[in-house]
């Protein structure tokens, strides 16, 4: 299941072929300076949704967090992991890093850092 933060993002991401699974979409992100807290959200009904999934022997074996790579968006997946990994599912993050076209000099710490982090082997190698 991947999960993300408004249903353009679903639109986003079936354009490009590459998931093929079910969605969940919270209806915006955890934002305490702009009062939206978890009951603002459908992070209820995901935990419900997640529960029942694996309760009623459902593929459902791992949730990915499609939520953007925003300070808010970064803190709405860190909460949603805590509650979704007691369930017995695996948690993930859609990859992120160095854009194409960037320069190393020119992007952020936080993204070199991600980048870093999340690098692939190269094949052939």
């Amino acid at each position: 299941m991947l999960v993300v933060e408004q249903p353009g993002d679903v639109a986003s991401l079936e354009a490009t072929g590459i998931y093929r699974g079910l969605y969940h979409v919270l209806w915006g992100r955890l934002a305490a300076l702009e009062g939206i807290g978890p009951g603002d959200l459908t992070i209820g009904a995901l935990v419900d949704r997640v529960r029942e999934a694996r309760s009623s022997g459902s593929p459902i074996q791992e949730v990915i967090l499609g939520t953007n790579p925003t300070l808010e968006g970064d803190g709405t997946a860190l909460y949603l992991a805590q509650k979704l990994e007691p369930l017995g599912v695996k948690v993930s993050r859609l990859a992120r890093g160095v854009p194409t076209g960037a320069t190393l000099e020119t992007v952020s710490k936080a993204v070199l850092a991600d980048a870093v982090a999340g690098r692939q082997g190269m094949t052939g190698t």
